[in-house]
C-alpha cells in the first residue's frame, strides 16, 4: 500500500483565496454589465440618438441656428384625449430605467435612499436645489442664447403642445421624470457604480458629465457644452451633499422654467428665439 504524501495545509487557504478572487471578478464584471445595459436603455442610447440627429443637422443646408430642436411635441395632431395618453405613457415608462436601478440596488443590501433619493431631508433638498436652479437658470439662457447667435445651437423649442387643459401638467410631469431619470442614472447610480470598479475621481466625473453632454448634443454644440459643465458642477455637489435629491429639485426647476415659460411667452417677447 502506498504510503500517504505529506498534508499540504496551506491547500484549503489556496483554494479559499482562489475563490474569493473569482468571486470578486465575477462581481465587478456583474456590476459592469449591468451598468453598461442600464445606460443602453436610457440615456447612453440618447446619446448615440443625439450623435447621429446632431450629424443631421450639421449635414443639412444652411446653419444650426436655423433648425429646431423640438423637446415635447404633440404625439397626435388633433385628437388631444389620444396625445394624452401617449404623452403620459412616454413619460412613465421613461422612468423604467429607474425602477431597474433600484432592483439592482435591492440586490446588494441597499435602496434609492442610498443614492440620496428619498424623503428625509425635504426641506434642505427644496432649497439647495431652489438656489442652484437660481444660479444655473440665469447663465444657462444667457449661454443658449450667445451659443445660437454664434451658430453653435439649434433654436430649441422647449414645448409644441396643444392648447389644451392637460398642457401644463403635462409639462411639469414631464420636467420631473426627466429630472428624476438624468439625475437618478447619470450621478447617483453611475458614480456609484463606477467606484466600486475602482475608476478614481476625476475619471468618474468625466465620464458622467460627458455622459450629460452626449445626450443633449441633438441640440448642438451649445447644449452639449452647457450640460457637460452643469454636469461637472452636479457631480461636485452629489460629492459634497452625497444626495440626488437637490439636483432633482434643480433640475425640475430648470426644465420647469424652461417648458412652462417658453409656453407662456413664446411670441411674446422679443429675445426668446422661436421656430
Amino acid at each position: 500500500m502506498a504510503e500517504a504524501g505529506p498534508v499540504d495545509d496551506a491547500f484549503p487557504q489556496k483554494r479559499l483565496g482562489e475563490q474569493l478572487l473569482t468571486e470578486e471578478r465575477l462581481s465587478r464584471r456583474i456590476l459592469r454589465d449591468e451598468t453598461l445595459l442600464v445606460l443602453a436603455l436610457s440615456l447612453g442610447a440618447s446619446g448615440v440618438s443625439a450623435l447621429i440627429s446632431f450629424v443631421g443637422s450639421v449635414t443639412r443646408p444652411g446653419g444650426l441656428k436655423d433648425q429646431a430642436a423640438t423637446l415635447n411635441a404633440s404625439a397626435a395632431p388633433g385628437r388631444p384625449w389620444l396625445d394624452l395618453a401617449w404623452q403620459l405613457f412616454g413619460i412613465t415608462t421613461a422612468l423604467v430605467p429607474v425602477a431597474l436601478v433600484a432592483h439592482f440596488l435591492l440586490r446588494e443590501g441597499r435602496s434609492l435612499r442610498t443614492l440620496g433619493f428619498d424623503r428625509t431631508r425635504p426641506w434642505p433638498d427644496l432649497g439647495r436645489g431652489a438656489a442652484v436652479a437660481a444660479v444655473i437658470g440665469s447663465t444657462g439662457i444667457a449661454f443658449y442664447l450667445a451659443a445660437r447667435g454664434l451658430g453653435f445651437n439649434l433654436t430649441v423649442v422647449p414645448e409644441a403642445l396643444p392648447d389644451v387643459w392637460w398642457k401644463y401638467p403635462v409639462l411639469i410631469l414631464s420636467a420631473v421624470q426627466n429630472s428624476v431619470l438624468e439625475e437618478v442614472i447619470v450621478v447617483g447610480y453611475l458614480l456609484r457604480r463606477l467606484d466600486q470598479l475602482g475608476w478614481g475621481t476625476g475619471a468618474s466625473l468625466a465620464a458622467s458629465s460627458v455622459l450629460r453632454g452626449s445626450y443633449h448634443l441633438y441640440q448642438g454644440i451649445g447644449g452639449f457644452v452647457g450640460n457637460m459643465v452643469m454636469g461637472v458642477v452636479f457631480v461636485h455637489l452629489y460629492r459634497r451633499w452625497g444626495r440626488v435629491g437637490p439636483l432633482v429639485v434643480a433640475h425640475s426647476l430648470l426644465d420647469i422654467g424652461a417648458f412652462v415659460g417658453y409656453g407662456l411667452l413664446a411670441g411674446k417677447v422679443d429675445w426668446l428665439p422661436t421656430a
